[in-house]
Formats: C-alpha cells, sequence, structure tokens
C-alpha cells in the first residue's frame, strides 16, 4: 500500500475503529463486572489461601508425575488424591472472582477428578480445554486462572500439572488496531501474576497445543506472556548499551524506565507479528512447525514476521505523520509504532542473537542476519568500540531486507521444494559467512537423495557467530541468564 494516499481515509478508519473499540471494551467490562482487577486486588488474589493451597498441591504433584503427566507409584496415588481435592476446593472458592470462566472452572474441576478416579494414567484435559476461551474476553486487567497438565515452550518439557494466574493486557490502541486492519482474534497478551515452576523458566506463551488431551482439538487462542517479553528486553538492552556504548534516540530510552509501555509495545509488535505467519506470497503450509526442513527456514519465517511488524508499524507512524489533523489517541499511536520499530531492532540483535545455544538456534540466527544486514548497508556502525546507527537511514535498509524475504518467498511459489532451500540458504548465505566446515555452501550434497537428507547436512552452527558477537555474549551472558523467570512485577 502507498503510504501517502490513503492517510486520510486511513486515519479515519483508525478513529472509527477505536470508536467501536471503546464500546465494545466497556460493554465487556460491564458484562464481567469485578473482574477487571485492580493492582490492589490482585496482591489480595496471589496471597489468598485459595491460590496458596492450589499453587503447592499442584507443585507436589509435579514431584509425583512422570514426564508423560502419569503418576505410576500406586503408592502415591492417596497422597495424590488429596492433593487433588486441595486443588478443586481452591478452585471452586476462587470460581466467584472468575465469572467469566465459569465453564471452564467446573470442567477442569471434573477433568481433575476423573483423572484422579481412573488412576492417574496419562492426563486427558480435552473436556476443560475446549471450555477454556480467553480471546472471547480480551478486557485490560482480566484475570484468568489456568490449571492443566502440559509442558512449557523453552521451560519444562514435562507435562506436569501447572497451575498460573494471569492478567489480560488489552489497551484501547491495541484493541482498535485489532478492530481494524490487524484482526487477530486468537492473540491473548498476558502477564505473570503467580505460577508453578514450569513457568519459572524462560517460558513466554501458555499454548493449548502444550496441554495434555485424547484428541487435538481446533486452537483458538494463544497467550503471550508480554510482561515477560518486556522486562527481560529491558535488563538486556540496559547491559546492552553499556557494553557497546550505544547512546539510545531519547525516545527509545523510556524502555528502560517504563515496563508498562514496553509491554504495550510488545503486544502491539506481537499482534502483528502473529498474524503475519498466516499472510503473505506463502510456498509452503504455515504450520512450519509440523515439518522437518533446515533451520534456517525457520529463521527466515520469524524473521519475515518481525519485518512485517516492523513495516507496518512504520507505515502507521509515517500515514500519523502525514494527517494535517492527529488525535491524542493517534499521538499515542504513532509513538508505540515507532517504539515497535526500535524493539524489533534491538531485541533481534542484543537478545536473540546471544540466547539460547548454537544448536540450530533459529531465532539468533535471524538476529544475526538482521545486525550483519543494516551493518553492510552502511546505517550500523562499529567503531572505536562504539556501536552506532544512522537512524534516519535504517528503516529503509530493515525494508529492504523485508523486501528481499518476500521475494524469495514470492520467487518459491514456482520453485520445487529443494530449490526454495537452496534459494533460502543463498539468501542468508550472502550476507553472514557459513561454517568453514559447510556441505551446503559447498554444495557437496546428496543432491539426488531426500530432503532428509540434505537437512542433515545442515550443521547445527552452519552459521556461527561472529567475533563481534562471540566478544559481546561473553560480557552479556550472565545478564541473559538472570532474566530466567522474569516478570514485569520483578523488572
Amino acid at each position: 500500500m502507498n503510504d501517502a494516499a490513503p492517510a486520510f481515509s486511513l486515519v479515519i478508519a483508525m478513529r472509527e475503529s477505536h470508536s467501536r473499540c471503546m464500546t465494545t471494551t466497556s460493554a465487556a467490562v460491564k458484562d464481567a463486572t469485578g473482574t477487571a482487577m485492580t493492582h490492589a486486588e490482585i496482591e489480595k488474589l496471589r496471597a489468598h489461601p485459595a491460590w496458596i493451597s492450589i499453587r503447592e498441591a499442584a507443585t507436589s504433584i509435579q514431584a509425583l508425575q512422570s514426564s508423560d503427566g502419569s503418576i505410576t507409584e500406586a503408592t502415591e496415588h492417596a497422597k495424590a488424591r488429596e492433593l487433588i481435592t486441595h486443588i478443586t476446593q481452591g478452585i471452586e472458592e476462587l470460581a466467584p472472582l472468575l465469572p467469566h470462566d465459569a465453564d471452564y472452572l467446573t470442567a477442569v474441576r471434573s477433568d481433575l477428578h476423573t483423572w484422579a478416579n481412573n488412576g492417574f494414567t496419562v492426563p486427558d484435559f480435552l473436556d476443560s480445554l475446549v471450555a477454556f476461551h480467553p480471546e472471547l474476553h480480551r478486557v485490560d486487567g482480566l484475570v484468568h486462572l489456568v490449571v492443566f497438565p502440559m509442558y512449557t515452550q523453552n521451560g519444562s518439557s514435562e507435562r506436569h500439572l501447572e497451575a498460573v494466574l494471569i492478567q489480560v493486557i488489552w489497551p484501547d490502541f491495541v484493541a482498535a488496531l485489532e478492530a481494524g486492519d490487524y484482526t487477530n482474534a486468537a492473540f491473548v497478551p498476558i502477564r505473570f501474576i503467580d505460577f508453578t515452576a514450569g513457568y519459572d523458566t524462560n517460558s513466554a506463551v501458555l499454548f493449548p497445543e502444550t496441554v495434555a488431551v485424547r484428541a487435538i482439538p481446533q486452537f483458538t487462542w494463544g497467550g503471550i506472556f508480554a510482561d515477560r517479553e518486556a522486562a527481560r528486553f529491558r535488563k538486556v538492552l540496559a547491559a546492552a548499551c553499556e557494553i557497546t556504548s550505544l547512546d539510545p534516540p531519547e525516545e527509545a530510552r523510556a524502555f528502560l524506565d517504563d515496563q508498562r509501555l514496553t509491554e504495550e509495545t510488545f503486544v502491539m509488535w506481537d499482534l502483528i507479528h502473529d498474524r503475519t505467519h498466516m499472510r503473505g506470497d506463502l510456498p509452503f503450509d504455515p504450520f512450519m512447525i509440523k515439518q522437518r526442513m533446515p533451520y534456517f527456514l525457520y529463521s527466515l519465517e520469524e524473521l519475515r514476521c518481525d519485518l512485517t511488524a516492523f513495516r507496518e508499524a512504520l507505515r502507521i507512524e509515517r500515514i500519523i505523520a502525514a494527517s494535517p489533523d492527529v488525535s491524542d489517541e493517534q499521538r499515542s499511536l504513532a509513538r508505540h509504532a515507532r517504539l515497535v520499530q526500535y524493539a524489533v531492532i534491538f531485541d533481534r540483535i542484543f537478545r536473540f542473537t546471544v540466547t539460547g545455544g548454537r544448536n540450530r538456534n533459529y531465532d539468533g540466527l535471524g538476529g544475526q542476519l538482521l545486525f550483519a544486514w543494516l551493518h553492510r548497508k552502511g546505517v550500523l556502525h562499529w567503531t572505536d568500540t562504539k556501536l552506532t546507527f544512522d537512524w534516519d537511514r535504517v528503516p529503509d535498509m530493515v525494508n529492504e531486507l523485508g523486501d528481499a524475504v518476500n521475494d524469495l518467498y514470492w520467487q518459491s511459489i514456482d520453485r520445487p521444494k529443494v530449490n526454495h532451500w537452496f534459494a533460502a540458504y543463498d539468501l542468508v548465505a550472502s550476507v553472514l559467512e557459513p561454517h568453514v566446515a559447510s556441505k551446503w555452501a559447498t554444495r557437496d550434497l546428496p543432491l539426488n537423495g531426500t530432503p532428509r537428507e540434505l537437512t542433515d547436512a545442515v550443521l547445527d552452527d552452519e552459521f556461527p557467530l561472529s567475533m563481534f558477537f562471540e566478544a559481546y555474549e561473553k560480557k552479556v551472558r550472565d545478564v541473559i541468564a538472570s532474566t530466567k523467570g522474569i516478570t514485569g512485577e520483578a523488572a
């Protein structure tokens, strides 16, 4: 879309969608009286004896469970039944505070009793999972109590019984965006109130596909802990600025001091990123996670979604800037849009790149690619041990990388799968140096073999860290490790 031509009509549309969203939000709050909690009410809930009983009982059950969630030692079943009773009684006591979750809280108590009555075999919480619909109650400040046997992504790989209290983050400007051009009905941004061990980790998502069930239902929601995303970003950014002597733009300095503003920025970023997986010229099934392929393809897909969020944020900012009549709401939206751009660059470069090991680290590779692209385009400089950006030119250079990935996708609609793989590799290798032992770089590959053989030939660290990032990683390592289990309140 041309940025200038539709500016007036798009600004009007933003106003209209904002008005609709305000009406909808007000109605939702009215329908859920007493459930959008204040800070004081949150503190009371966190200390509520019923919640503490749930959390402690779930923690005790975890110690009895096998990795598949079952409790195999029959001698522990009596103890487990007693713990289940504590949990169900706690849920029943808290249920009046959460009327919007009445169906789910009834169903989960039933699933807990069924699990106990069936001898604590592999748990099946399908009935309660399909009864839980946080996507229908996106009201800022709304609270949910969630109890499921589940693994936690980037956290616990075992399907243990987890209990977590969460609060929805749904500011008006995000509601307006989602009601307008950026529809994403399944997106539920949340923050932590309290949790069991599976979330005392690096996990920042609550996904229904992690729950133990007998059959896979249609998934209608996905939760992202924006408070954890924002908190760890702020901590790493502060360290990165010190390590690299980066002097961030004045507006971006707000990240360092304002957790709530940073949370809202990440919610806007995530809203656009998440929906992008299903949009664009896609040469493949958008649910790539179900397919086995070289990890650099995952890198490009995740980076594509982030670069789309950057592009759309820039477009929103420029449209509002070109409008002759700008409301306070639009000024606030423009500010968030600018902050999304900074967040994408800083999080991708400073945290993604050096978080996790070097074993097929696809998110890390995306950060490496963005850094090297901006460096080669002459808008990022590492000179005299000081990192600087030519901020006036950065947006267009970021969009050029997005164009390169989008062009790869568009062309690959007409390519065989393996040819797409090679084209994707060549795009990455045109910016980043492959490992010196890479067979992909020399095409010393079984070209007449199977896709699996080609995938197996990709080195675990096909594109090693540059000397810059090797040195940076050593200095920021402890800071990144310290963000395990972090929440917005602890930041």
